[in-house]
C-alpha cells in the first residue's frame, strides 16, 4: 500500500504540471494545493510503511526516487515559467546527481549512506531532523508560493505582485538549505570511502 501511494505521486505531479502550463489562471492557481497534497503523500506513505510493517529496501529506493522526480520536475518547470533564475534547477540537480552517486557507492563499502558521515557537524547537517524538517518545509513552501504567485499574476490580482518577492526568498532559502546538506556528503564521503577500501583489502 505505501508503494502505491510512493507511484502515485508521480500522475499527480503530471496533472499539477499539465495545471501549471494552462494559460488559465485558476487552474494554475488550483495547482498550489495539489503539490501540497503531494508533498503531505511523501510524509503519509512513510507512516503507513512503518504502521503495517512493511517498509523494505524496494520502499526506501522508490521513496527516494519519487522524491527526486518531483523537486527536479518542480524546479525544471517553475525555470522554464519564468518564474525563478534557471541557476536555481541547475544548481540543485547537480548537487543531487552528485549526492546521490557518491551515496550509492556506500553498500559496496560495506556502509550505510548514513555512515559515510563521521563528524558530528555533517551528521547534524544531513541526519538531524532539525534541518531535514526545515529544508523539507522550505521546499513546500517555495512550490507553491510560486504557483499561487504565478496564478494570481495571471488574473492580474494584486496579491500576485506581493508573493513576487516573497516566493524569490523561499526559492533561494530553499536552494540554500540544498547546498548546505549536501556539502558534507561531498566532503567527507570521498575519505571515509577510501578509509573502508583500505579496511577491507588489509
Amino acid at each position: 500500500m505505501a508503494n502505491v501511494i510512493t507511484l502515485s505521486r508521480i500522475p499527480l505531479l503530471a496533472v499539477i504540471v499539465l495545471l501549471l502550463y494552462q494559460p488559465s489562471g485558476v487552474g494554475r492557481i488550483v495547482a498550489a494545493p495539489l503539490i501540497l497534497i503531494l508533498i503531505l503523500m511523501d510524509t503519509f506513505d512513510g507512516v503507513l510503511a512503518r504502521a503495517r510493517g512493511e517498509t523494505s529496501l524496494l520502499g526506501s529506493i522508490l521513496d527516494i526516487a519519487a522524491d527526486r522526480t518531483v523537486e527536479y520536475v518542480l524546479w525544471i518547470v517553475y525555470a522554464h515559467l519564468n518564474l525563478i533564475p534557471v541557476l536555481l534547477p541547475l544548481l540543485v540537480v547537480v548537487r543531487g546527481t552528485f549526492v546521490d552517486a557518491v551515496r550509492s557507492v556506500a553498500p559496496s563499502r560495506g556502509l550505510k549512506p548514513f555512515d559515510l558521515l563521521r563528524s558530528t557537524v555533517g551528521r547534524f547537517l544531513v541526519g538531524s531532523p532539525w534541518l531535514r524538517t526545515p529544508f523539507a518545509v522550505a521546499k513546500a513552501v517555495t512550490f507553491i508560493l510560486l504557483a499561487l504567485t504565478f496564478g494570481l499574476q495571471t488574473l492580474s490580482h494584486p496579491l500576485g505582485e506581493h508573493l513576487w518577492v516573497p516566493s524569490q526568498v523561499a526559492a533561494w532559502f530553499a536552494l540554500g538549505l540544498c547546498l548546505l546538506r549536501g556539502l558534507p556528503v561531498l566532503v567527507e564521503a570521498p575519505r571515509t570511502l577510501g578509509t573502508a577500501s583500505s579496511s577491507r583489502e588489509s
